[in-house]
């Protein structure tokens, strides 16, 4: 039992560690090595300084949309974890995690809605930087969260407490 509880909370750290770095990291979209755009700046690189240059980002209620719905997948997730080592600890033996599995489930269809919002508006949102670019590593990351968040919400569900 210590073993899967280990790797249950392994696993939920390892989704907020992803979840974080999608939501803060500097690459939602590349349009080259140059520049790069985020949920929160738009970067470029200065070769004279060997510095970044941002400036703030669209202003699209879309875009809006989209780093709230990431934050609130964050504050789900982090929510959940707490959830889980206070019930880890108060619950009585042979409870269910249904809360901190709900919590779980709500952080990956929050950060599922994000990624699709910006996939299918992307063009809209950075209509002013031309043709071209490439999804970046924090969009993958954001991608790679809901699944795993997901399974990690299903697996709290079906979580008995044992001694």
């Amino acid at each position: 039992m210590s073993l899967l509880l280990f790797g249950v909370t392994a696993l939920h750290i390892a989704i907020l560690i992803i979840l974080f770095v999608a939501t803060l990291d500097s690459s939602w979209w590349v349009l080259s090595e140059d520049e790069t755009l985020n949920l929160w700046h738009d970067c470029i690189f200065n070769n004279i300084s060997q510095s970044w240059m941002c400036t703030s980002v669209s202003t699209n209620e879309w875009f809006h949309a989209v780093q709230a719905l990431v934050v609130l997948s964050v504050l789900f997730s982090s929510f959940a974890f707490m959830l889980f080592m206070c019930q880890l600890y108060t619950m009585e033996k042979g409870g269910l995690f249904y809360a901190t599995g709900v919590f779980q489930i709500l952080a990956s269809l929050a950060v599922f809605s994000g990624a699709v919002i910006y996939a299918t508006r992307v063009s809209e949102f950075h209509k002013d930087k031309g043709e071209g670019g490439s999804f970046g590593h924090c969009f993958v990351l954001a991608w790679v969260a809901f699944p795993l968040s997901m399974l990690s919400g299903i697996m709290y569900i079906h979580l008995r407490k044992r001694e």
